[in-house]
């Protein structure tokens, strides 16, 4: 992932796109923070399990962002985000659908053997260890909820 990341960093530099650029580095700088965060509390090194999560919580930050700076009528900067959040999703593993994330809800209470709201941590846990970057944990756990009530 880091490799992956760094390439593109390159290449956006290469080519002079200064939006990319930025946002590549903030991502970086991202990554680094989480690092020394770890070594500061005897953790292993990022993982690319970690990385998909601060991705996530990027897009999420930049997603409320720009609903911000839309209610105050600034949609330069509304739309200055959502370019951000264009480039950081090509790091992110494609969102499953309403449907899939439905699916793998069901598939995954099942698995679990969950039977009430009591076994909701666990089904989460799992979607979460299977589905990490790839669902909005949130509508997810929208409907494991509605599945076990």
């Amino acid at each position: 992932m880091r490799e992956k990341i760094a390439e593109a960093l390159k290449t956006a530099v290469k080519a002079q796109d200064k939006r990319r650029t930025s946002t590549l580095r903030l991502i970086q700088a991202a990554i680094h923070d989480r690092d020394i965060a770890h070594r500061g509390a005897g953790k292993d090194p990022v993982t690319d399990d970690d990385v998909l999560q601060i991705l996530g919580k990027m897009v999420k930050q930049r997603e409320e962002s720009a609903r911000l700076f839309e209610e105050g009528s600034r949609l330069d900067l509304a739309e200055q985000e959502r370019d951000e959040i264009e480039i950081i999703r090509d790091f992110l593993p494609r969102q499953l659908s309403d449907d899939a994330t439905k699916t793998a809800c069901q598939q995954v209470i099942s698995e679990v053997g969950a039977d009430g709201l009591r076994d909701m941590g666990r089904c989460m846990s799992a979607l979460k260890q299977r589905y990490t970057g790839q669902m909005d944990f949130g509508k997810a756990s929208g409907i494991v909820k509605e599945l076990l009530g």
